[in-house]
């Protein structure tokens, strides 16, 4: 699993859901995290913190969305190989696609629980330990 010293960066524009998200990471023993309330507002923490370990952001945003910010983290050579995990009432077969083609490393459907999240990300780290 990811150190318990990962810094997550939370991109949700509903405080209540970065709030949800935070405390879920919490539970699953990390400590350290960033918020922005868009994708915009991602990048920016990002480009400021390159100490950012994993990105989980809402898909549906004003502004720029989920998949744009993600586009964007794919295209730049510092933060490509950053794990992506949106986490989104998006559920629709081309929205998976659509984000899969742009690199996503996983896909949680809100409403989502501890346990959805937590096996996802453990995905991702098996994932990225195998690769």
């Amino acid at each position: 699993m990811f150190l318990p010293t990962t810094k997550f960066l939370i991109a949700d524009d509903m405080i209540t859901m970065r709030k949800l998200v935070k405390k879920s990471l919490t539970d699953m023993g990390f400590s350290s995290f960033e918020e922005a309330a868009d994708g915009n507002l991602a990048w920016l923490k990002l480009s400021e913190q390159p100490d950012i370990g994993f990105i989980v952001s809402d898909w549906n945003m004003p502004n720029s969305t989920g998949l744009d910010f993600l586009k964007r983290v794919r295209s730049d050579a510092k933060f490509k190989a950053l794990p992506f995990l949106l986490l989104t009432a998006e559920a629709e077969g081309a929205q998976v696609k659509e984000a899969l083609i742009a690199g996503v490393d996983g896909y949680v459907v809100k409403p989502y629980t501890t346990v959805s999240l937590k096996e996802q990300i453990e995905k991702i780290f098996k994932k990225r330990s195998a690769g």
